[in-house]
């Protein structure tokens, strides 16, 4: 049977199937507050339009205050698909990232972003549903002193922005990780974190290649905010979430590698969730297209053996702790998402709602302590 032709976005398609008032009602119902368009200068759509990059641009305002500035932060998300053929060499696969990533975060210095996050392993296939070492782990690098994380040190301290860079990690003893390593304005490498939670469901075998990680949950310390990344499965797990608020986090980025047939109906959900229940803005990251590799593999579900993932759905987008959300971006296209929040927003959505005050640490730690006995037993109550 033939495959359904991807659509472009479920935004578009409400844009244009309803009329310009009904249209705003339902985003309101559907996103929260309005997110005014952030005005693009024509030299920044020309080299979007030349690079082929949907750009997307957003605010997410608060209100004054008489004793805090304004703390406005711009953010850029870049989604994209593999720039050649998954299998292509290794050696042309990164000649090839990297000459896009010089072109994507020229575009967004053009835009004034001063944080810049992208997808989940941004530089290599998403070849974790093979199951082969060879050549995929080949990609692997030092978090540290990666040529990657050297290229985007020099790229950091051109721009003055903080870059987040989700890579395949070799350490010192050739154990690799799922790692996101950070860079400060100064081009200076601020640490990393490891991905938490590893997926052991459908294509995504990845526990094959890397352990959960051990770097808890940091919080980075940049010029334009407190950061955490909170890379892909993790999203799944609202404690994981909980715990980057816990260390100060304001912004948590997400970068992910997901595919429709899986997660689709949660995308949406889960980042805004954490942002109104932790008080901070929250970044869903997105990879694009569709990965196809040169030798089948299957699933454990009884289906075919296949040669791809299946589609990578993009939709990345921004979320406040108010509940209020960006569009997300295309599907199908790669793209560049920018949006300008202000930090100030989270103290007073605390203070509007109470969440933070009204939680009961005390009494969730007592219950977890518990649940981590082997001699646990749940309080169920029986009619007697």
């Amino acid at each position: 049977m033939a495959k359904i032709p991807e659509f472009e976005s479920v935004d578009l398609i409400l844009q244009n199937a309803l009329n310009e008032d009904d249209y705003k009602k339902v985003c309101q119902v559907l996103y929260g507050n309005p997110t005014p368009q952030l005005e693009i200068s024509s030299t920044a759509k020309d080299l979007a339009n030349q690079y082929n990059i949907e750009l997307k641009a957003y605010s997410i305002p608060a209100q004054e205050e008489q004793t805090r500035k304004p703390r406005k932060v711009r953010i850029g998300l870049y989604q994209h698909e593999l720039p050649i053929l998954a299998c292509s060499p290794i050696s042309e696969m990164k000649d090839a990232m990297q000459k896009m990533a010089k072109n994507v975060i020229a575009l967004a210095s053009k835009i004034g972003v001063n944080i810049f996050c992208f997808q989940e392993a941004w530089y290599m296939p998403f070849a974790f549903c093979t199951r082969e070492k060879i050549p995929w782990c080949e990609y692997a690098e030092s978090a540290e002193n990666g040529h990657t994380t050297q290229l985007l040190q020099n790229l950091a301290k051109e721009y003055n922005m903080v870059i987040i860079s989700p890579i395949l990690e070799r350490d010192g003893v050739d154990t690799l990780w799922n790692t996101a390593v950070v860079i400060d304005n100064s081009g200076d490498y601020l640490g990393k974190h490891r991905k938490n939670h590893i997926p052991r469901v459908g294509d995504f075998n990845e526990s094959t290649y890397y352990f959960e990680g051990n770097t808890g949950h940091p919080v980075f310390e940049t010029v334009y905010g407190k950061i955490a990344i909170n890379i892909c499965y993790g999203r799944h797990h609202p404690l994981n979430w909980l715990a980057f608020g816990l260390n100060g986090a304001e912004i948590v980025f997400n970068p992910s590698a997901t595919v429709g047939a899986l997660s689709e109906p949660l995308w949406g959900i889960e980042a805004r969730n954490a942002a109104i229940a932790n008080g901070y803005f929250t970044c869903a990251i997105n990879r694009v297209g569709t990965e196809v590799f040169d030798n089948e593999f299957t699933s454990g579900d009884g289906k075919p053996a296949h040669r791809d993932f299946g589609h990578f759905y993009g939709s990345s987008y921004v979320a406040a702790p108010n509940g209020s959300r960006t569009p997300g971006l295309s599907r199908t296209r790669n793209g560049l998402l920018v949006t300008e929040v202000d930090l100030n927003l989270c103290r007073q959505v605390k203070d509007h709602w109470g969440f933070q005050m009204t939680r009961r640490l005390d009494m969730y730690a007592e219950l977890l302590s518990q649940a981590t006995s082997p001699s646990y037993s749940p309080q169920i109550i029986k009619k007697k």
